[in-house]
């Protein structure tokens, strides 16, 4: 049986880092201490004015493929999730292929919000079975530093930019090795709840929209805070009973990482100690659909990932869009 697993991880965080206290000096008030004590966010970082989301893809691309031992031109697809692209057409994949030189590769985007990468992995598990695909560059990236409602300290003190990259390959083997079993869940209804309105055929940009900030960033309406905490339990066990094995079976967790609250839920819904998540918020706040690929790599930096651990990625973002993956290592780190 074929079976997809990661052969390299990668990642890219700008080189600007903003702390708190520049927040508590924007906004003449202490901001830190719910975003330390509610969120688990001391610094992020920002991209500059001259980068684009394609910058920050390329360098965690290039260390994903070095740990993968793997060329540009080696890659026959890339597949790029992200809500902050460089252009609304073309793709930004497109970009980063050109950028890599990756001459070989199709590419394409995927913008199902900060649920994208794990999307875009269960994708690619799906694509690398056919011998046509032998290397699979998947990305989430993040550049919503750029959208940002500055109005809001409430929203704009949360989000960063970064990027996350892996490198997907297939493996024949009889073992419970790769990615496992996947489900993604949407409802809709909250289509209008969260997201950036402007720039399509929805709401195209004029100077009035421009004026009014209708452009940027909008969290509209309040989702359910329990919303995360209820839903990544649910897919959680979905995935379990396909695989025939019970929560304390799970190693680890990369969950989307805007809210440390709704981390801690959900691992208590599960019965399971909150050391199982690994989060990276506390250095570089919320980096949507780069978040879990970025924790993945800081996870794999440490040394925390051996063979044979059972390891579940849960994204969520707006839409609402959920996805879930399962995979078990296959390699010590």
């Amino acid at each position: 049986m074929k079976r997809a697993v990661i052969r390299g991880t990668g990642m890219y965080a700008p080189e600007r880092v903003v702390t708190n206290q520049w927040f508590n000096e924007m906004y003449a008030k202490d901001v830190d201490s719910f975003l330390r004590e509610k969120r688990n966010i001391f610094e992020r970082r920002f991209m500059s004015a001259e980068q684009s989301t394609s910058d920050l893809i390329v360098p965690a691309a290039e260390q994903a493929m070095k740990n993968a031992g793997v060329s540009a031109a080696d890659l026959d697809l890339i597949l790029v999730s992200t809500d902050t692209p460089d252009y609304l057409s073309p793709s930004t994949a497109a970009v980063v292929q050109y950028k890599l030189r990756a001459k070989n590769a199709g590419a394409f985007d995927i913008n199902s919000a900060c649920a994208g990468f794990v999307t875009a992995l269960d994708m690619a598990s799906k694509y690398v079975v056919d011998p046509q695909y032998k290397n699979i560059l998947v990305v989430g990236a993040y550049g919503m530093t750029k959208w940002l409602n500055y109005d809001d300290f409430k929203i704009a003190t949360l989000f960063a930019d970064g990027a996350g990259a892996v490198v997907v390959q297939a493996r024949e083997t009889d073992q419970d090795e790769g990615v496992l079993a996947s489900t993604l869940f949407a409802d809709g209804q909250y289509h209008d709840y969260m997201g950036v309105y402007a720039g399509g055929t929805f709401m195209p940009m004029t100077h009035d929209v421009i004026e009014k900030k209708k452009h940027l960033l909008d969290f509209a309406k309040k989702i359910p805070i329990e919303t995360n905490g209820t839903h990544w339990p649910r897919l959680t066990r979905i995935l379990l009973d396909r695989l025939h094995k019970t929560e304390q079976d799970i190693s680890h967790f990369f969950l989307t990482q805007i809210n440390i609250q709704s981390i801690y839920e959900a691992l208590d819904n599960l019965g399971l100690p909150h050391s199982k998540s690994h989060n990276i918020m506390d250095r570089f706040g919320y980096t949507g659909s780069a978040c879990i690929p970025m924790a993945l790599h800081d996870a794999v930096s440490q040394h925390k990932l051996k063979k044979g651990d059972l390891v579940f990625m849960l994204g969520s973002g707006g839409g609402l869009s959920m996805a879930a993956t399962s995979l078990v290592w296959d390699y010590d780190t």
